[in-house]
């Protein structure tokens, strides 16, 4: 696992991976329902040991995002981030996040959702956060689903799934060096490579899950046109989240 003191690098790193996402070959232009120009993403498959990359099995557990553009769905670790499960879970039961809209979109880099009307994230705890839970067995890969801090470090209801480019187009060749000389795992900066992502937020935010359906609904959320504030000018709303097991 990396060391702390060689983790303020990638921090610095982070404009380095927003100036690099150019579309590249792996973008192709079409037309969107509503006429407009639309960007699908030729994401490929990732050949890879680590757990985020294993289609889920039968009895695994699961989340489904109905959402005003599409559904998709991510295979989620309670065991890896029991509190941020939890606390997920019992908002999802209550149908907290029902209604919500996306609230923070960058293109080719996170699309963000769970922030009530009054300004705040919930928790099923009356409103105490719970610590980032970080593993070595959970990253911040393209499709990571994952659980925001707040200004304090802590979590809450906010969660977002990386939507950035695959390969190069996310991870330059300047992260995948920082990721070696920090003591990354080759399996993981070998999946990295081939997915995109952004190492620079491992350690910092929860990886609870990983998108394995519907990324093309997250790539089509992602190309909303947005304000100055990164928010969606045309509400995508989630109508709503549900957990069940993988059949």
């Amino acid at each position: 696992m990396m060391h702390k003191k060689r983790w303020a690098a990638f921090v610095l790193a982070a404009a380095l991976a927003l100036t690099g996402c150019s579309a590249g070959s792996f973008l192709h232009f079409g037309k969107g329902s509503g006429g407009s120009t639309v960007q699908k993403i030729d994401r490929p498959a990732v050949e890879s040991a680590e757990l985020q990359f294993a289609h889920p099995a039968a009895g695994d557990t699961i989340a489904v995002f109905d959402t005003s553009a599409g559904v998709f769905k991510a295979v989620l670790f309670p065991d890896k981030a029991p509190q941020a499960y939890d606390n997920f879970a019992g908002l999802v039961q209550a149908g907290y996040y029902n209604g919500l809209t996306f609230s923070r979109v960058e293109s080719g880099f996170v699309v963000e959702a769970g922030q009530g009307a009054d300004g705040r994230g919930s928790t099923i705890w009356n409103g105490s956060r719970y610590p980032a839970e970080t593993t070595d067995s959970l990253h911040h890969y393209s499709g990571a689903l994952c659980m925001g801090t707040d200004a304090s470090g802590e979590c809450a209801s906010v969660f977002y799934v990386m939507q950035t480019l695959p390969g190069d187009q996310s991870v330059t060749q300047e992260l995948v060096d920082q990721m070696n000389s920090a003591g990354y795992r080759a399996e993981v900066v070998s999946a990295y490579q081939t997915a995109g992502g952004a190492p620079y937020l491992d350690y910092t935010d929860t990886v609870l899950g990983q998108v394995y359906e519907g990324m093309d609904v997250v790539d089509a959320i992602g190309q909303t046109a947005v304000d100055e504030n990164q928010k969606p000018r045309e509400d995508i709303t989630i109508n709503s989240v549900s957990i069940t097991q993988y059949e």
